[in-house]
């Protein structure tokens, strides 16, 4: 519904989603007293164009089951329905169309993701669109210093750090166990546990 909100944005290529990110989610979402998250899979993303990523509607459909107990959570295909690479400066502005001028975005990126902001399309005026919050484990959130010193004013305003419960979950590693044959139980909410099986993912 548009109208003067607070948005999460939460992207990511979820192959497969687990308990990390819904845990950041969550932080974000008190932290920054946000109405609702927005978990966006992405179709084609710019930075793993040369990966193999599991069919985007199999991701899609992990992060609904993933995310439907929480009533803050909703996903988005909008990625999914657009050709050629995911760009997020595309995204947000479709979601200002959609939501509204007045919304405040929040987009949640990792201590990581955040370092290469920089080279994202067209990212000053993606700064002007909407916030980030850089989550980051205890003792790791000094490393975002220097991309805020980078956009100077513009990243004290717009940059915000968020130290968030320590969980060293990946979604390669947990691609790798299940390759392996060993347990994800508890990594993954357990409805997405039962679909990458019943589908033979990974």
């Amino acid at each position: 519904m548009p109208g003067n909100q607070r948005v999460g944005i939460m992207g990511g290529t979820f192959d497969p989603i687990h308990i990390g990110h819904l845990v950041i989610a969550e932080a974000v979402r008190i932290e920054y007293l946000l109405d609702k998250i927005i978990f966006i899979p992405a179709a084609n993303p710019p930075h793993k164009q040369n990966s193999c990523v599991t069919d985007a509607m199999a991701r899609y459909a992990m992060t609904v089951l993933a995310t439907y107990s929480n009533p803050y959570f909703f996903v988005s295909d909008i990625e999914l329905r657009r050709a050629g690479p995911s760009y997020s400066i595309d995204t947000v502005k479709a979601l200002i169309e959609l939501y509204g001028k007045q919304t405040e975005f929040y987009f949640i990126t990792g201590a990581d993701t955040i370092q290469e902001i920089p080279t994202w399309k067209d990212i000053d005026d993606l700064l002007n669109l909407c916030n980030f919050v850089a989550t980051a484990r205890p003792g790791c959130i000094n490393s975002i210093d220097n991309i805020v010193s980078y956009f100077g004013e513009k990243g004290r305003r717009r940059i915000h750090r968020l130290v968030t419960p320590e969980l060293e979950i990946s979604s390669t590693d947990i691609r790798q166990r299940i390759k392996l044959g060993k347990s994800i139980k508890y990594i993954v909410p357990e409805s997405v546990e039962n679909y990458l099986y019943k589908e033979k993912l990974y």
